[in-house]
């Protein structure tokens, strides 16, 4: 028997006009956590879709449990003992979760007609085992993005697979989740299975995985345990360079008040919200799931009705009561959830940048001059540096951290005095990240206010000039010196226990 549960062998994967994959090989132990790195578009999705079933590599071999295969769709590939968590989610959203996990494989009665009592009791066993306490019929529609990527966890869990792809599945989830999700996985090793965990979060590379293999630009770069990597050559392996400076902050003036928020409540997420936002300013909001802080954005940008309170842009009292009226306002919103209400992924690349600003576009008798939006559009994919062949390319077809910098690309279009940024670098690769969070230093040098949410501490805090923490829909503190706080305080205000943490540092304030 090999040591080897999956070897893929000189694997090319060729579309019209890429090579995705360039002669790649991978080789995955039984019960071993193997974790895939490398910058968006290295290849490392479109590898586990050609062991997946949903792509069929263009040459090369796969061996998995010691037999050659040659998977033609997913299904061939579950019954062969493979499953996948994808990046982006899928979710059937007016279905129950029960339904979501048993999709195309209904437990039936005797007479051929769906099981519901034993689908209901599945789920709960399925659910129990990942310790998520939600009852089996709540609509899906109904859950946060993180307890959906939770349920599709245990769809994968419940396949009783050999061999488990993970792609990106912490990207949504809090601390506590994440916790959860690394107890599974550790409990699946020790049954022997194995998992290919694919991650841009260094600090879960080291604390889950045995062997990293990184993959640049379609090729392979090499395979090593993780134990052997330091932090320093595995950017180096992955980017191709140094990454000097994760959160290079550029000094900038910081004006007067240019957003004011007063007490603004939403019946059912949060209640007397108030904060202010300076020009040149970059405001971090941090926060556990479901502390609100994405639900306080969404009210402000009108995607949501407020029950009380006031918003004020320079002075003035602004009436916000849809997303058009806080665009007229000055206003932009990079939304947290990319695929499900970001991109148009069957649309081109220029139409996603362009779409919020199609009017300015219109000619006299309304049809759209398509020099002017292709050199408006060439632009900013050249200041944002986005990696497309042409804008005419399908934006699906580009990595995750692309598809982000189209979406920056369409808001800043709208030339916004006030841009909001939901988990910016969510589900990007390390040498993308550092562009990322240059481009909002940049933004906040000439004079743009940003407001930007973020679950990853080290990121809220070397960014932002000013941090508001938020706990089950109320405001905990708001600090004013990033420069002193620690994460162990932030986590302090983000459980609403800073109380308790001053008393153990000895009645600091």
């Amino acid at each position: 028997m090999s040591d080897y549960l999956l070897e893929m062998k000189n694997v090319t994967k060729i579309f019209p006009g890429v090579a995705a994959l360039r002669g790649v090989d991978l080789a995955v132990r039984h019960g071993e956590i193997h974790a895939l790195m490398g910058e968006n578009g290295a290849g490392k999705s479109t590898l586990m879709k050609c062991i997946a079933g949903i792509y069929r590599p263009t040459s090369g071999e796969i061996i998995f449990d010691g037999k050659s295969r040659v998977f033609n769709n997913p299904a061939e590939a579950l019954a062969g003992g493979i499953s996948m968590i994808h990046q982006e989610l899928s979710p059937v959203l007016y279905r129950p979760i029960m339904e979501n996990v048993w999709l195309g494989r209904e437990p039936l009665t005797k007479l051929g007609l769906v099981d519901h009592n034993k689908m209901y009791a599945l789920t709960k066993e399925v659910l129990k085992e990942i310790e998520l306490e939600e009852d089996p019929t709540t609509l899906m529609t109904n859950l946060t993005v993180a307890k959906m990527q939770m349920v599709e966890i245990a769809k994968a869990v419940s396949y009783n697979s050999k061999l488990l792809i993970m792609d990106e599945p912490t990207s949504s989830l809090a601390e506590k989740e994440i916790k959860q999700l690394f107890s599974i996985m550790r409990k699946l090793k020790s049954q022997g299975k194995s998992i290919i965990f694919i991650t841009h979060k260094l600090d879960e590379i080291y604390e889950i995985t045995d062997q990293v293999t990184i993959y640049r630009d379609g090729n392979y770069i090499g395979s090593e345990p993780t134990s052997n990597l330091k932090v320093d050559r595995l950017i180096n392996m992955m980017v191709g360079r140094d990454v000097k400076e994760m959160f290079p902050k550029i000094p900038c003036s910081i004006g007067d008040v240019r957003l004011e928020v007063k007490n603004l409540s939403n019946r059912k997420y949060f209640k007397n919200v108030s904060f202010t936002v300076r020009r040149g300013e970059i405001l971090g909001i941090a926060g556990l799931v479901g502390a609100g802080r994405t639900e306080v954005v969404e009210t402000i940008f009108g995607v949501r009705p407020h029950t009380g309170g006031e918003i004020f842009i320079d002075g003035k009292k602004a009436e916000i009561k849809s997303p058009a009226d806080a665009i007229k306002s000055g206003m932009a919103w990079l939304t947290e959830d990319r695929r499900g209400s970001g991109i148009f992924p069957m649309l081109a690349v220029q139409l996603n940048i362009a779409i919020a600003t199609i009017p300015k576009f219109l000619n006299k008798i309304g049809l759209i001059r398509e020099a002017q939006l292709n050199k408006s559009c060439e632009e900013f994919v050249r200041k944002i540096q986005v990696k497309t062949p042409s804008l005419e390319q399908h934006v699906e077809n580009l990595s995750g951290g692309n598809q982000q910098k189209v979406l920056v690309a369409r808001w800043l279009m709208t030339n916004p005095d006030i841009l909001f940024m939901d988990e910016p670098t969510r589900g990007i690769d390390v040498g993308t990240k550092s562009e990322i969070h240059r481009l909002i230093s940049q933004l906040a040098g000439e004079g743009k206010s940003i407001v930007m949410i973020s679950s990853e501490l080290p990121e809220v805090m070397g960014m932002s000039d000013r941090i508001m923490i938020m706990h089950q829909g109320k405001v905990t503190g708001i600090i004013e010196n990033t420069k002193t706080l620690t994460q162990e305080e932030l986590m302090a205000y983000a459980t609403d226990t800073v109380d308790e943490y001053r008393k153990t540092k000895g009645g600091k304030q």
